[in-house]
């Protein structure tokens, strides 16, 4: 668990309290739970704040077929929330998933595919399966926190048993969101802040600052280059602090 600060003090700190509590700089409570679905090779259950996303990575021998001839593995993802992860009932995709989803998906997979050399893992594959349980704002970006977790577990388990010599795992990485809202700068949004943010953009880098990717909007005026680099600043330094959860969490298995 963790609470990722940058630095305010006094009444300028008070000043800048946000509805529950935070400063700009910090992210949410970070709470990651062990061994949340024991079948899969490797899962956890992440929270950012009330956001809670099960996160699980399931090794399947084979790549899809375009990918054969390579004799490289692949890193996928899927993602789905539960009807009553928000406020009120969503229905279930059934008949093939959204754009929204889609996108998702396609981010989770596509960052976590960056922090593996896919040549090491072999002709396997590794889906990640990102549920979200409950939505109160980032759930992408705890996806992907948490998918990092879930992919680590799962290459720990194919070494001990001897299936692969050594991890092909690279520099650990994580994903977070940061916006601005009434002309501030802030971390980590839960909903009642990314809903009303005049700019809002998710992060994935690695835990020493390089980035993998980054996804940002502005919703009314655009923002000048000096505050999108105070808001990667931002996000930069909380991944920094995500990343030691990560590492903790699994020096701790």
């Amino acid at each position: 668990m963790t609470n990722g600060r940058l630095g305010l003090s006094g009444a300028q700190d008070k000043e800048h309290r946000r509805a529950d509590g935070r400063r700009p700089e910090d992210l949410r409570s970070v709470v990651v739970e062990a061994d949340a679905s024991p079948y899969a090779e490797g899962s956890c259950l992440i929270a950012f704040g009330s956001t809670r996303v099960l996160c699980t990575a399931s090794v399947q021998e084979g790549v899809p077929a375009w990918r054969e001839a390579s004799g490289h593995g692949w890193i996928t993802a899927e993602y789905g929330m539960l009807p009553r992860s928000t406020h009120s009932r969503r229905g279930r995709e059934r008949g093939g998933v959204g754009g929204r989803t889609q996108e998702i998906q396609r981010l989770i997979g596509r960052t976590l595919r960056a922090g593996a050399d896919l040549e090491r893992l072999g002709p396997r594959t590794v889906v990640i399966d990102a549920d979200v349980l409950q939505a109160d704002g980032g759930t992408r970006t705890a996806a992907v926190t948490g998918g990092w977790i879930a992919l680590a577990l799962a290459v720990r388990s194919l070494t001990r048993r001897g299936v692969l010599g050594a991890s092909p795992l690279r520099e650990p990485l994580a994903a977070v969101s940061v916006g601005v809202l009434d002309d501030r700068p802030l971390l980590d949004l839960d909903y009642s802040e990314d809903s009303r943010a005049e700019m809002d953009m998710n992060v994935v880098a690695t835990g020493d600052g390089r980035i993998v990717e980054v996804q940002g909007t502005a919703e009314g005026l655009p923002v000048h280059r000096s505050s999108f680099q105070e808001m990667l600043d931002l996000a930069l330094a909380g991944i920094e602090s995500l990343v030691q959860v990560q590492r903790e969490f699994l020096e701790a298995r």
